[in-house]
């Protein structure tokens, strides 16, 4: 796992969508889900999205606690 992609979790926000605008750290379990079922965009979004849906899937979201604090 690449640190500075869990870094990037709680720093870009989402480009587009319902939910333009919010961290991708705090994209809801379904959001990611419906990624997972239909397909991730393709680049770094993409990557980021399936990085953070494993996390969620896994309930992993408070491994990104600690970087939350240092942002």
């Amino acid at each position: 796992m690449n640190p500075e992609a869990l870094q990037m979790l709680v720093t870009r926000t989402m480009p587009y969508g319902k939910y333009k605008g919010r961290l991708l750290a705090d994209l809801p379990g379904h959001y990611l889900g419906w990624f997972a079922r239909e397909g991730f965009p393709a680049g770094e979004l993409g990557k980021l999205l399936a990085l953070m849906y494993e996390l969620d899937h896994n309930a992993l979201r408070q491994l990104l606690d600690p970087l939350r604090q240092k942002s």
